[in-house]
């Protein structure tokens, strides 16, 4: 008979730096819903030795360990094949501490390695080119992001049965990618069919069905629906809860999902509430520049500008801005919205030639990578139109609003209703 635990808080003891306190709730090893979980992570973790050890470390998301086992591996490694494997994952140790482009780079030297031994569409081929699809997407780069998405699927669907979580994955990611375009409809598409996968494939407690309610509670934010993505985002909190521990960087994204709902319908106490849980986890277990405490700093921001307290929001989005500047790729759509909200909070502030500076910086980034009927850019050009209209230059803001205008007429979901109605106050 094992004895089984719940992991809480892992953290370092006062009085050393080699020893870890580690605090563990006692459960009952008949569950079979936690024995369908265990199941899974073994599988997940696959593998022998040091090698083992490097998956489950990085699973508890301890990426200095991670690095430093890895480094160390690779300085012993004798093959290839080894040499390969190291590069994975060290590229996903970068990604997920938010350093994007240096995971590329290990992920493109796993495919150099690989190439010497295998085609390029082998199975371990499919693993890669869905890690730098994930990663282009976290740059912002969406078109990139579904090219090498697509590629993995090619491999997968081939060699991987119909119901495999593999696949399940992809869809889910390939929906969130369409949600971050503005295709709503595309995204809950493929979120459907992930559920249908992981419905049959996962135990109702595990982890990557989390990751799916978030995202389609995020589409149904980014539509307006918010009871609908309260329901997804507690569905998903209620997982994480159970199956990964209280400082888990996946459980502070949902309590960031939560206040972002709260946020939207007008119940601020309850938005702080969330936004400060979400940031008190990445605060201490996230490196200082990590883009996930930016978004912490963003929604803190945006609460205080709904709020009226405009030099608060600006201080908060003004500590996103600095690490979004110096982490992410400088086309990257976080920035966009990070310019843009700094542009707004001096559009309130009546400092009109600084909103106008950090709205032309948003908008070059929108232009080039948003689709061109994209509610997004629609919104900055109806914020840049307010701002000349407020300094009474009647031509720049009539253009700018005959642009927002057109998009608002054709695509405009309910997030973005107040676009349509934006003409009838335009003089």
């Amino acid at each position: 008979m094992h004895t089984i635990f719940h992991v809480g808080e892992i953290k370092q003891t006062i009085t050393s730096s080699r020893l870890w306190e580690v605090q563990l709730t006692l459960t009952d090893d008949n569950d079979p819903q936690l024995a369908g979980l265990t199941q899974r992570v073994r599988e997940e973790i696959d593998g022998v030795g040091w090698y083992r050890m490097g998956k489950l470390i990085l699973k508890v998301r301890h990426f200095n360990q991670a690095q430093a086992l890895y480094n160390e591996l690779l300085k012993n490694s004798s093959s290839d094949s080894d040499r390969a494997h190291i590069h994975h994952q060290l590229g996903r140790v970068k990604s997920m501490e938010g350093q994007y482009k240096e995971a590329i780079s290990f992920y493109e030297k796993f495919l150099e390695i690989k190439g010497n031994i295998v085609s390029e569409d082998c199975p371990s081929s499919a693993h890669i080119y869905h890690d730098i699809g994930e990663a282009y997407h976290n740059m912002g780069d969406y078109s990139k992001a579904i090219e090498f998405y697509e590629k993995a699927f090619k491999i997968r669907e081939e060699y991987l049965p119909p119901n495999h979580p593999d696949l399940a994955n992809l869809y889910t990611n390939i929906g969130l990618t369409y949600n971050n375009l503005g295709n709503y409809s595309k995204a809950l598409e493929y979120y459907e069919k992930a559920n249908k996968i992981y419905e049959i494939a996962l135990p109702p407690n595990h982890p990557d069905l989390a990751t799916l309610y978030s995202n389609m509670g995020l589409t149904y934010n980014d539509t307006s629906n918010y009871s609908k993505a309260l329901e997804y985002y507690e569905k998903a909190l209620k997982i994480r809860e159970e199956s990964v521990p209280l400082s888990h960087v996946d459980l502070a994204q949902s309590y960031n999902n939560i206040g972002e709902v709260y946020n939207k319908m007008g119940d601020y106490s309850k938005t702080f509430e969330f936004y400060e849980k979400a940031l008190k986890i990445r605060e201490e277990y996230l490196p200082p520049n990590h883009p996930d405490l930016a978004q912490s700093y963003n929604n803190i921001g945006g609460v205080y500008n709904n709020m009226d307290d405009y030099s608060k929001a600006l201080e908060y989005y003004e500590k996103a801005n600095k690490i979004y500047e110096k982490d992410l790729s400088p086309n990257h759509s976080s920035l966009a919205t990070s310019y843009n909200n700094i542009g707004l909070m001096y559009s309130k502030m009546g400092d009109y030639s600084k909103a106008l500076e950090f709205y032309e910086k948003a908008l070059n980034i929108r232009e080039e990578y948003l689709p061109p009927n994209h509610p997004d850019l629609a919104e900055l050009y109806n914020n840049i139109d307010e701002v000349y209209n407020k300094m009474d230059d009647d031509s720049k803001a009539f253009e700018l609003h005959e642009k927002a205008h057109k998009i608002a007429e054709t695509v405009v979901p309910p997030k973005h209703s107040d676009l349509v109605d934006s003409d009838l106050t335009f003089f």
